[in-house]
């Protein structure tokens, strides 16, 4: 047999999955849930007389989008919704206007399609729901265009619920919207420093139009792919770069009571522009920075910068004050951290991007084992090109 056959043949099967066993349970137990819930409210709704209709055979193919894949763009509430309402009705349309069942079919299939292009409502079942309309008997045929509301509408939105409920309840983001466009924090027009580097939205959206085929995924989850398997080629490339292995380890820092001028006095000492503040097990529990100090000085203009510091640095010498004494009142509680065995490459976009410009190195325990900067990540990634090249 021809190598070229084999190889032709070899296409029919697919590759195998990504996703991993207890994924697949949950798409299969969401399924369950959503059919047996969908049913169940449809028959509660209309009663015993409907029989067969409490739920349409379309809805098991909805059923795969919403449980199995809720990221596609297929399966959103409105590609169910609008989808599955406008295949109702020009199948519908279809059948009552053209004798011919067969042409009615096509024509309802076909004419669903091109409106669920123009609605932004594709959704693959709806072209089933279309058939339903022309090919589902005498007990459809005589709905008419009630059809479209009962059991279709009903079906999809008790459908919609269950996927609501159940997508969200076991960690999935459902509807799956679009991610804000990641904002610029100095308020200009220049976009963030890695995206000036690496590829941005409108690449992406110049090379899909050029591609001009549907694409079954997001494009902020396209997007995420793309940014991921990056990393991840950077990773290999400047090899396995922990966040122990190039972070300064004689940290200066400080606890809850430390006071204000003391700790300004050690920031000013070792020139440093924050310190990480530990409780009495060398846990991180903040970070306090020279903005923080700024901030609680209240400053509203350049003139009363040394007046207003110098107020807040001052200790009150009576029990009771109103203004911060200590780090623990100025200092940021939800501090971001860096595990010791994180590869340093992966703090490029959260330092660069996030505005972020030292983190505490912490063990497993959370206990306070180095600090890490921008200088130490650019030396050390500096380090690394030059011994690859």
């Amino acid at each position: 047999m021809p190598e070229e056959f084999i190889h032709w043949l070899r296409g029919f099967v697919p590759p195998p999955g990504t996703v991993d066993r207890f994924e697949r349970m949950r798409g299969t137990a969401g399924a369950l849930f959503g059919l047996i819930l969908a049913a169940a409210l449809s028959r509660l709704t209309l009663g015993h007389s409907i029989g067969a209709l409490w739920l349409i055979a379309p809805m098991g193919a909805s059923a795969v989008l919403l449980f199995a894949v809720p990221a596609s763009p297929l399966a959103q509430p409105w590609s169910i919704i609008g989808g599955n309402l406008c295949a109702a009705t020009i199948g519908v349309a279809c059948r009552m206007l053209v004798q011919d069942p067969m042409i009615a079919a096509a024509l309802a299939g076909s004419l669903a399609i091109g409106a669920m292009f123009m609605l932004r409502c594709l959704h693959p079942p709806s072209g089933a729901v279309a058939l339903t309309a022309v090919l589902g008997g005498p007990a459809v045929h005589a709905l008419g265009f009630g059809f479209v509301l009962i059991p279709v509408m009903l079906n999809s939105l008790f459908l919609l619920g269950a996927a609501l409920f159940f997508n969200n309840v076991t960690g999935r983001r459902y509807p799956h919207v679009a991610q804000a466009e990641r904002s610029r924090r100095h308020d200009t027009a220049d976009a963030p420093p890695m995206e000036r580097q690496g590829f941005d939205a409108d690449d992406l959206e110049a090379v899909l139009r050029s591609y001009n085929q549907v694409i079954d995924i997001s494009r902020d989850d396209l997007r995420s792919i793309l940014e991921q398997t990056e990393m991840r080629g950077y990773q290999r490339r400047f090899g396995a770069l922990t966040c122990e292995a190039i972070m300064s380890r004689d940290v200066v820092s400080a606890d809850f009571g430390t006071e204000l001028d003391v700790a300004w006095d050690l920031m000013r000492q070792h020139s440093l522009p924050a310190l990480p503040v530990i409780d009495r097990a060398r846990r991180v529990i903040g970070i306090v920075t020279k903005t923080d100090f700024l901030n609680h000085a209240q400053l509203d203009h350049h003139r009363h910068l040394a007046s207003n510091l110098g107020g807040l640095l001052r200790r009150v010498r009576h029990t009771h004050s109103e203004k911060p004494e200590v780090v623990g009142q100025i200092m940021s509680a939800n501090v971001v951290v860096a595990e010791a065995a994180k590869p340093a490459v992966e703090l490029v976009r959260l330092m660069s991007d996030g505005g972020l410009h030292q983190l505490p190195v912490v063990d497993e325990n959370r206990k306070l084992i180095g600090m890490l900067t921008q200088s130490d990540l650019i030396a050390a990634l500096y380090e690394g090109s030059l011994h690859k090249e």
